[in-house]
């Protein structure tokens, strides 16, 4: 995938996309966009302690996510009490979902952020303070968390 900018969309105020070859720089956009917000609920489909540490380290509040498809599977078997440890010792309030999601979702304040994961991690971001793409953002974190189950 080739290396981009932050660009605005022309029509969509507030609205932003980031992707490119380095998952680092990625990351390091996310761990921004979450930096001392008071809360941030969000369903999660896999699983980077990188991506979880610095996110639940840049809240300053509730931090609730709900984990579906490979990160839910991350909770059986011998690494899932490390996980759960791991999770707890950051304030993550986690619950896990039967189902997927094609995509991460995060509520992070006002705004909503859409994350896209390939074979290296992290691949994209797209974050809006759109009010119709953090209202779709909101009831998809709704939907995955009324159908879950706490960790």
């Amino acid at each position: 995938m080739p290396s981009a900018r932050p660009s605005r969309g022309p029509t969509t105020p507030g609205c932003c996309v980031e992707r490119g070859d380095d998952p680092k720089r990625t990351r390091a956009r996310l761990s921004g966009l979450v930096a001392g917000d008071d809360s941030v609920a969000g369903v999660v489909p896999r699983i980077d302690a990188s991506i979880a540490r610095s996110v639940a380290d840049g809240v300053e509040g509730t931090v609730r996510l709900v984990f579906t498809g490979r990160a839910s599977d991350r909770f059986d078997g011998p690494s899932g009490a490390a996980v759960r440890s791991i999770l707890s010792g950051h304030g993550v309030e986690a619950y896990r979902h039967e189902g997927d999601s094609p995509v991460g979702v995060l509520l992070v304040g006002d705004r909503a952020v859409v994350g896209l994961f390939d074979d290296a991690g992290l691949a994209a971001i797209l974050w809006s303070d759109a009010p119709p793409v953090r209202e779709w953002a909101a009831a998809t974190c709704r939907r995955f968390l009324s159908a879950a189950e706490p960790v």
